[in-house]
């Protein structure tokens, strides 16, 4: 399963660029869209790595974290998704000629 640790891999240099693109934005509107996005990537190596774990041990100790790891990253996944979402449209009604 060489997916899962790819995919870890991925989510947590996304979460890291959009963190340094957070600091280096001067606009609240932007900085607050680039949290969104940081969110998502960092439900989805939450979630990856809670599915990740359990496939590498298979205990059931580690099915019960993995379904906690699970859970909480698809809760910040969704969050951050939503988050997204809205300061992409207020951006785009701020501004309407871009």
């Amino acid at each position: 399963m060489i997916i899962f640790p790819i995919g870890i891999v991925i989510s947590l240099v996304l979460y890291v660029y959009y963190k340094v693109a957070i600091v280096k934005s001067k606009d609240i509107l932007t900085q607050k869209y680039f949290n969104g996005k940081s969110r998502i990537c960092l439900g989805a190596f939450i979630l990856l790595f809670g599915i990740n774990q359990y496939f590498f041990y298979e205990t059931t100790l580690s099915l019960i974290i993995g379904i906690i790891f699970v859970l909480l990253g698809g809760l910040q996944v969704t969050r951050g998704y939503n988050e997204a979402r809205h300061y992409r449209n207020e951006y785009r009604r701020l501004n309407p000629s871009e």
